[in-house]
């Protein structure tokens, strides 16, 4: 088994066998040419008709290699690329899933390989668990933490929804090509790691003042990642095979805490939901997309903004249940300006102007974001309520 499951086990020591056991991945390997190893294993594991999920960028960067490595083993195998948008984003919504699965149905596929980044993961995902077959990630860019989680955000008409769907079987990460992925979505992977600082804030302050369910082994292991990340900034800004194993190991243990813990809690809090709010509104007005990871670090920044300017003020806390331990709370939370900094460090956007959304969509997401996961107790949410 993967170290790095090991290493997640045994935080969560504490969570009975089952639990444990669903968060398995086998194989998970993040190593040089680990590419290499997805075709054997399809082999082995007597499949006899693959389908191969990629967009145009990616097929170049995987998907060739994949499908011409499955062929020479004598495995059926169809490549599904997926189709842009109108304005030529490849993205997560009804048609791209419609799309794959016709090409499952019509080649009987017993697996999915999914070659590329979080947007073919989440389609991947969706369309499998909806055929009711397996799927495989062999990830293009360390810029998510979604490769392994069992939610796949999507988009129904014009409309952002998290649906359970299912993990991948099995990870093939290979650092020679996540290492020459495009500096903006290695930017981008760091900035999602850099959001769980609010989404761990806002988990706990939704535990003690919403009563939401909370674990401190799965807020831990999310912690540790994100730590980890941190410490290793300068390694991830040069790109170098070890700072780039750093970051999508840390995305992949985001993700094996969010798998323990059946909720993603630990790695989505107001952040997250800024992020989507600035997803849907670039879909309604017809709008190029940005990257996930790199509105997540810049609604990460403006989080931590607003919540310590919150804690500063002498009544700005007024309408918590316990003002102090708030205060506390946000106290420890790096400020706007680390967190921009950090930001700037690995070469991505750190402001809402660099990232391109206006002061005006800025101010009614702080409003009004919180919507987008009403079942969530954030101090977003409560300061809205007031």
């Amino acid at each position: 088994m993967s170290s790095l499951i090991e290493r997640v086990k045994q935080i969560a020591a504490g969570f009975d066998e089952e639990t444990l056991r669903s968060i398995e991945i086998n194989p998970l390997l993040v190593e040089a040419g680990a590419i290499q190893e997805v075709a054997p294993y399809l082999k082995e594991r007597l499949y006899t008709q693959v389908v191969i999920a990629a967009d145009a960028i990616t097929y170049g960067i995987a998907g060739e290699t994949l499908e011409e490595a499955i062929a020479a083993l004598g495995i059926a195998v169809q490549v599904t690329l997926i189709k842009p948008d109108r304005q030529g984003d490849v993205i997560a919504d009804e048609a791209s899933i419609v799309q794959l699965l016709l090409d499952i149905q019509q080649k009987n596929a017993q697996v999915v390989v999914a070659a590329g980044s979080g947007t073919i993961h989440d389609i991947s995902r969706y369309a499998a668990y909806t055929a009711g077959i397996p799927f495989v990630s062999v990830p293009t860019a360390p810029s998510v933490d979604g490769f392994n989680s069992k939610g796949a955000p999507i988009i129904i008409r014009g409309e952002k929804k998290t649906i359970a769907a299912i993990g991948p079987d099995a990870i093939f990460a290979d650092l020679d090509i996540l290492s020459k992925a495009p500096a903006a979505m290695v930017a981008a992977g760091f900035g999602d790691m850099l959001g769980k600082y609010t989404s761990l804030f806002d988990w706990s302050f939704g535990a003690s003042e919403g009563g939401e369910p909370y674990s401190e082994e799965v807020a831990e292991i999310t912690r540790i990642a994100l730590h980890k990340c941190v410490e290793h900034v300068e390694q991830i800004a040069s790109r170098d095979q070890d700072g780039i194993r750093i970051l999508i190991e840390a995305l992949i243990e985001s993700g094996l805490a969010m798998l323990l813990f059946g909720q993603s809690h630990s790695a989505s809090g107001a952040e997250h939901h800024l992020s989507h709010y600035w997803e849907m509104e670039y879909i309604r007005l017809g709008k190029r997309q940005l990257l996930h990871g790199a509105k997540v670090g810049v609604a990460c920044a403006e989080i931590s903004k607003l919540y310590h300017r919150l804690a500063s003020e002498e009544a700005g806390l007024a309408f918590t249940a316990n003002p102090e331990k708030v205060r506390e709370a946000i106290a420890a939370l790096p400020d706007e300006t680390m967190i921009r900094g950090w930001l700037k460090r690995v070469g991505g956007p750190s402001t809402t102007e660099e990232l391109g959304v206006d002061a005006e969509l800025l101010m009614r997401s702080l409003q009004e974001a919180h919507q987008v996961r009403p079942n969530r107790y954030t101090l977003l949410r409560a300061l809205n309520a007031v």
